[in-house]
């Protein structure tokens, strides 16, 4: 098994077009089962898609606001498509973003997809309030895989542990039925900071599947300051932030940093992850 998480920055990303058909590319040859993504974003002036469903949509169960014309994951589904590889998705939206934009997050799947849900990890319920958190998964295999984007450690209105202790609360019923959970996405909490978010998460007994690789590189997924960490006390560069969390220990091949130049171009302001699994 294969899986793929970015924070893709869709359409704020400059040259968004070129970067969005060079990730297309990549799936392609990759053919990862599962993708990924946060700060899946469209413009709130754009029309809604009447039939998102023949793109392979699969919507969330209550669900607020639609898919619009230029989705970032609608217009991945297309190109996908295009290409001849039907892949599966959903997306929510969960706020607003850059005051244009509803900002959510997306899976990808290769299989049909046997549920989907999402549900909030912040306090705020705000659609307006920036900081307001979901996740968003699916059911596929009998296994779930959720994608997520995290707030801060330490944050005095949204602090990380607050939110993650939502995530593993909502987990708890499915961890106890036997149910293996992937957790993957921008947890905003760089591994090298001691009793901080990493920490948190891994003491709480989940497993990083970089550390679980046999094949591993250094792990960077954001290589320069990007926003969220610009204000002083937080500037950092060369930071693992990005993850792919699993319920139990799993037989992790592989873990690579994608779309860093190296594997791939770089088509976000973070690199994505790639691992590949045996099963």
């Amino acid at each position: 098994m294969k899986l793929i998480t970015l924070n893709t920055h869709s359409l704020i990303e400059p040259d968004y077009e070129k970067k969005l058909r060079i990730f297309a590319e990549l799936v392609k040859k990759e053919k990862p089962d599962i993708i990924a993504l946060q700060e899946v974003n469209q413009t709130m002036a754009s029309s809604p898609v009447k039939e998102p469903e023949q793109t392979g949509f699969v919507s969330c169960p209550d669900c607020a606001g639609p898919v619009r014309e230029d989705n970032h994951g609608l217009n991945l589904a297309r190109l996908l498509k295009e290409e001849g590889l039907d892949y599966c998705w959903t997306w929510a939206p969960a706020k607003v973003g850059y005051d244009i934009y509803e900002e959510g997050l997306a899976v990808f799947s290769r299989r049909p997809a046997e549920a989907a849900e999402q549900f909030y990890i912040s306090e705020s319920r705000s659609f307006s309030n920036w900081k307001t958190r979901k996740t968003v998964g699916i059911r596929v295999g009998g296994q779930w895989f959720y994608t997520v984007h995290m707030g801060w450690w330490g944050d005095e209105e949204e602090p990380f542990d607050r939110q993650w202790d939502r995530v593993r609360d909502h987990l708890e019923t499915r961890l106890n039925g036997g149910e293996t959970v992937w957790i993957m996405g921008d947890f905003n909490s760089p591994s090298d900071r001691a009793q901080e978010g990493y920490d948190y998460v891994k003491d709480s007994g989940w497993l990083d599947t970089y550390e679980l690789a046999g094949e591993k590189d250094q792990g960077i997924t954001v290589g320069h300051v990007i926003d969220g960490w610009r204000e002083e006390g937080k500037q950092q560069t060369g930071m693992r932030i990005d993850y792919i969390w699993c319920s139990r220990k799993a037989s992790v091949q592989s873990s690579k940093v994608i779309c860093n130049d190296t594997n791939y171009p770089v088509v976000s302001d973070h690199y994505g992850v790639m691992i590949t699994t045996e099963s």
